[in-house]
């Protein structure tokens, strides 16, 4: 009889170290969990950035290809330095006046649109506010040579990755860390459709 007391007091420890490694294993487990649900949904987020960056440099595209005769007035941005830029933080977009009445007024209209999309236009909270699609949305419409244009898109990154190239010039330095920035560009060619 006194050996059973004996080896129940030995044993009753044992039941709590391994409920003890039990919920830490659990912890683990639940730690890792957590952290794989943060990584998804930073890559979510991206993923996200990066398709609206692409539908507003794409809808810059088709306006100045419906607008070609004046596309020379979508042109906002010097090749070299990449300002002024439509988005956050603009300061008062360039207008033009060449060509027909009609046509600049477009393109004034479309640049003007443009930059409400870059600064959030579409995307509203529950108070109303406007809240951006991206973090830090601007973009630049440059001509790199005769009937050549660049569109770019940029915005600021999750978490840094390589940084865009050199040849890249819309929003550089204003994200901080370059390994920050995100670009979309598209490089377009308006084509002389008057024969010859």
């Amino acid at each position: 009889m006194k050996r059973r007391v004996a080896c129940r007091r030995q044993q009753a420890g044992v039941s709590l170290i391994e409920v003890l490694v039990t919920l830490f294993v659990l912890l683990v487990g639940l730690l890792g969990v957590a952290g794989l649900t943060l990584r998804s949904q930073h890559a979510s987020m991206e993923s996200f950035q990066r398709n609206q960056a692409i539908f507003l440099v794409q809808d810059m595209v088709g306006r100045i290809n419906a607008n070609r005769s004046v596309a020379d007035c979508y042109a906002i941005s010097d090749a070299t330095s990449g300002l002024p830029y439509a988005g956050v933080g603009a300061a008062t977009l360039p207008s033009c006046s060449a060509g027909s009445v009609t046509a600049y007024t477009q393109a004034n209209a479309d640049i003007a649109e443009w930059n409400a999309l870059l600064q959030g236009a579409t995307v509203v909270n529950d108070g109303g506010d406007t809240v951006g699609a991206m973090i830090g949305a601007r973009g630049c419409v440059m001509r790199i040579a005769s009937n050549r244009y660049l569109v770019s898109v940029v915005w600021q990154g999750l978490d840094a990755t390589a940084a865009p190239g050199t040849g890249v010039v819309c929003g550089q330095g204003l994200y901080g860390d370059e390994a920050l920035r995100r670009v979309v560009t598209v490089p377009i060619r308006i084509a002389d459709l008057r024969g010859a």
